[in-house]
């Protein structure tokens, strides 16, 4: 009888066991997203240090709005359907603290439609470059626009986008869009801005301080972000990078150089930027034409350069109305440049190269 009360009472231990066990709720897999970056000489490498082609398209809105117009259901199409790598997002410093006029929540919506588009991201193993557009010369909640250079506050809003997305494998961060006007020196090392502005019609010219981008990369590393990308942009709203190769190199590791070579821009793209990718990383983070001849041939010159040549690249744009345009409406129905811009993502990029 005692052998049979000690059976009993191991079978009803087994089945309660059993019972807790099959109410247990079901971890979900860690999402951790694609392969960690890094660079070696002018690649971009993932983790098995295999070069990483980078190409996509920008999908702006959050630069001048605080909500976006459809910016998660556009980076979800651009990469399941149009087979892009990466997307490059314009903000706003103001609109990320919540200083814009329109909002009243100190920026946290704002904050989670970018938190959105990070999720998408590491989900769909894909790459986000984060990049400050819009600034506001030093007074928040004024002026808000493309600037000279990134300014004071400017570094306060790096410093917590980097330190919010420190080391996600899929986010890039972009210290400022379009410098311009300035030496390579206070691009470089920071110095005093005095920029024109038109505030509702009325000329204005506003002076601060920018930081320089030495100062501005430094700030990035030191919240923690050690292993992230950091995009530089260069002279000439954004085309010019050849200080790079005359002394006016940031100093860091993980640095890509971000060139914009429109057609209304000279097509000197060797001296202007093509040879300091023969050293450096060079992200092409904005091109693109309408639909004219000359675009159109344009369209088939850099699209061949940036073939032949293994650059990454993000087109502009993936909107309805910020031209040049890459589709018609919100179908996603491709415009001229955007049939273009599908054709080149659906080329294998030959990683051979000895360029």
């Amino acid at each position: 009888m005692k052998n049979y009360i000690i059976i009993l009472i191991l079978v009803f231990q087994f089945i309660a066991c059993g019972k807790d066990s099959s109410t247990k709720p079901k971890t979900e897999p860690e999402i951790t997203g694609p392969s960690p970056l890094h660079t070696e000489g002018r690649w971009i490498k993932n983790e098995n240090n295999d070069k990483a082609i980078l190409r996509g398209v920008n999908i702006a809105s959050l630069e001048w709005t605080s909500t976006g117009d459809n910016v998660p259901q556009s980076l979800e199409y651009v990469v399941d359907v149009w087979g892009a790598n990466l997307a490059r997002i314009p903000l706003s410093q103001d609109r990320w603290f919540g200083k814009a006029p329109e909002q009243t929540d100190d920026g946290n919506s704002y904050r989670k439609i970018v938190d959105q588009l990070v999720e998408i991201s590491m989900e769909k193993g894909s790459y986000l470059l984060l990049e400050l557009h819009w600034n506001n010369a030093d007074e928040w909640g004024q002026h808000i626009g493309q600037h000279r250079m990134p300014d004071n506050n400017s570094m306060t809003f790096l410093k917590d986008l980097a330190k919010t997305y420190a080391n996600k494998p899929s986010v890039l961060i972009g210290t400022y869009n379009e410098p311009h006007d300035i030496s390579w020196d206070i691009w470089l090392n920071g110095g005093e801005i005095r920029d024109n502005w038109d505030r509702d019609g009325t000329p204005v010219q506003l002076t601060y301080t920018t930081p320089g981008q030495q100062k501005l990369y430094d700030a990035i590393r030191e919240v923690g972000a050690t292993d992230n990308l950091v995009v530089i942009g260069g002279l000439d709203w954004g085309y010019d990078l050849s200080g790079v190769l005359n002394g006016y190199a940031v100093t860091g590791t993980n640095i890509v150089y971000d060139t914009h070579p429109y057609p209304w821009k000279n097509e000197d793209w060797n001296g202007k930027w093509g040879d300091v990718g023969r050293l450096y990383p060079v992200l092409v983070g904005e091109w693109g034409g309408d639909e004219t001849p000359e675009h159109k041939l344009y369209g088939g010159k850099i699209t061949n350069y940036l073939r032949y040549n293994q650059f990454c690249w993000t087109a502009w744009d993936f909107h309805t109305s910020a031209g040049p345009t890459l589709i018609k409406n919100w179908d996603y129905d491709p415009t001229w440049f955007g049939t273009l811009v599908m054709k080149e993502l659906g080329v294998p990029v030959e990683t051979d190269s000895s360029y």
